[in-house]
């Protein structure tokens, strides 16, 4: 287990060192991620910033995900689910997450654009996968920028989704590749409280973004 969000992010920068003072981004997912990211900019003197991806829930189970948007760009889905869910519903649905995404960026952001991952190395972190909607959607979206190198790095994730990741990045660092996955990313962790949208302004600050 880990002891919390900032020693994963410390664990995984450990992985990463090869990319430091290199021409990387750290593309950290709100909200959990980014603690780790900023670990991981820290020890590598990289910049931090976000790519923020929202998952859209089944109607009948908000909690599961049936599709996953980013600001820009296509969603992406779980076809079979999306195949029996009402196209306007669904439509708008997206419509509303992609606005909720950009309100999210001009929030925690304070303003500032959004670096572009072309020709840079970007390292997409979160603090765990478990559907991985969210995180491939983000690689989605990344990738459209056209970067040099495309890289995940998480703690744990599903074993089936690191085969995944492993098609959709250039490089995969997942600390925990977990064969019996235990159902939640916060059982993987000691200490999980949530990251308030206040926690994730003033570690961006911390980052000199």
């Amino acid at each position: 287990m880990f002891k919390d969000r900032k020693e994963a992010g410390q664990l995984l920068a450990q992985q990463l060192i090869q990319y430091r003072d290199k021409d990387a981004v750290i593309y950290a997912l709100p909200r959990g991620g980014v603690v780790l990211g900023l670990e991981i900019a820290r020890a590598l003197h990289v910049p931090l910033d976000l790519v923020i991806a929202r998952k859209i829930g089944h109607p009948d189970n908000p909690e599961y995900a049936v599709c996953a948007v980013t600001e820009e760009g296509e969603p992406f889905c779980n076809e079979e689910e999306r195949a029996a869910l009402d196209p306007s519903w669904l439509e708008k649905e997206i419509k509303k997450e992609r606005e909720e995404a950009g309100r999210r960026r001009k929030k925690y952001l304070e303003g500032q654009k959004h670096r572009s991952a072309r020709n840079k190395i970007a390292i997409v972190v979160d603090d765990g996968v478990a559907t991985g909607l969210t995180l491939r959607s983000a690689l989605r979206s990344l990738r459209q920028e056209q970067p040099r190198e495309l890289l995940v790095a998480v703690p744990v994730a599903p074993h089936e989704l690191v085969n995944i990741f492993q098609t959709e990045a250039d490089g995969v660092i997942i600390l925990k590749d977990e064969r019996n996955y235990l159902g939640a990313v916060g059982a993987y962790y000691q200490d999980f409280p949530q990251v308030s949208d206040e926690e994730v302004i003033e570690l961006l600050r911390q980052a000199n973004y």
